[in-house]
């Protein structure tokens, strides 16, 4: 059970939630709260006690207050900022750096890459299709669900879930 929830329910809802901030440009609340009650079911099944899941829900809580400190000026979306969180809760204090640094730099492509996209005319079999001519709007955000998802997965692989698999 552990083991499908690290390697298929985590990595699934986050492409999801990165496909859905591609398509539509928001991240839907339920699939925050999917990544929020998988781990409730697989914090019991990893051995964590009570005070490492507590560690992990402040360090949930913590990456909220600073997404929502991102989200009143308008620099992310508020789906990024609970995303972020959500993500937060799976692993905790101890790889937070090395997230924040890894979705920073697929933040900072991806940006780089929307505003390339942008500045160039949208050609008309483009501006047919509907996420496409969203996307290419300035008056519109960046999808960062890709970034965020994007350095999650990356960084999955070496986080103590994928370690407590097969204990």
């Amino acid at each position: 059970m552990l083991e499908t929830m690290v390697v298929v329910v985590l990595p699934a809802l986050v492409a999801v939630a990165a496909v859905s901030d591609l398509l539509t440009l928001t991240i839907p609340n339920r699939l925050v709260f999917a990544l929020v009650a998988a781990f409730v079911a697989a914090a019991p099944l990893s051995h964590l006690d009570l005070s490492q899941i507590a560690l992990h829900a402040a360090a949930g809580v913590l990456v909220l207050a600073i997404g929502i400190l991102l989200f009143i000026p308008g620099w992310i979306g508020g789906g990024d900022a609970k995303l972020a969180a959500a993500v937060a809760l799976w692993f905790g204090f101890e790889p937070l750096l090395s997230w924040f640094v890894s979705f920073a730099l697929f933040g900072g492509a991806l940006t780089f890459a929307v505003l390339r996209y942008r500045s160039a005319p949208l050609p008309d079999r483009w501006a047919r299709i509907g996420f496409l001519k969203k996307l290419h709007s300035p008056r519109e955000g960046v999808p960062y669900g890709l970034a965020l998802a994007a350095g999650t997965l990356m960084l999955l692989p070496s986080t103590a879930w994928f370690a407590s698999i097969g204990r």
